[in-house]
């Protein structure tokens, strides 16, 4: 069982790595995607790469997985209300796309909310 725990964690992890380094790679793109009340434009894009590879690689080392898990699932509730919410009062496809992509973070955030409710502060451990 401890396996696939591991196993578990890893795969939640992986696409998080993959999404921070997309948003390096691929600027114009996110930008594109920012709403008008977004300060920051490419700055903001690879600052939100930076913290995906970050919560990424924390949960997959271990280290402090349940700080990273919360804030991981604030950064995706972030993206819900500034991105994913806008996006369905367009028309046609983008509604579409903006609705998959909601209940996407939706599940993900679900998800990060599960594994930091798993993993108590490492302060704790050392008392025990």
């Amino acid at each position: 069982m401890k396996n696939l725990s591991i196993l578990g964690r890893i795969l939640f992890a992986l696409p998080f790595g993959i999404f921070g380094l997309n948003h390096f790679l691929m600027v114009d793109f996110f930008t594109g995607m920012l709403t008008s009340f977004i300060p920051g434009t490419g700055f903001t894009v690879l600052l939100t790469g930076i913290l995906l590879i970050a919560a990424s690689l924390s949960i997959i080392f271990r280290k402090f997985v349940r700080i990273a898990c919360l804030l991981l699932a604030a950064l995706l509730l972030i993206f819900i209300l500034t991105i994913h919410v806008p996006g369905l009062v367009e028309q046609g496809e983008t509604a579409q796309m903006a609705m998959m992509q909601l209940l996407k973070d939706t599940a993900l955030m679900g998800g990060a909310l599960i594994i930091a409710s798993l993993y108590e502060p490492e302060y704790n451990k050392n008392k025990k």
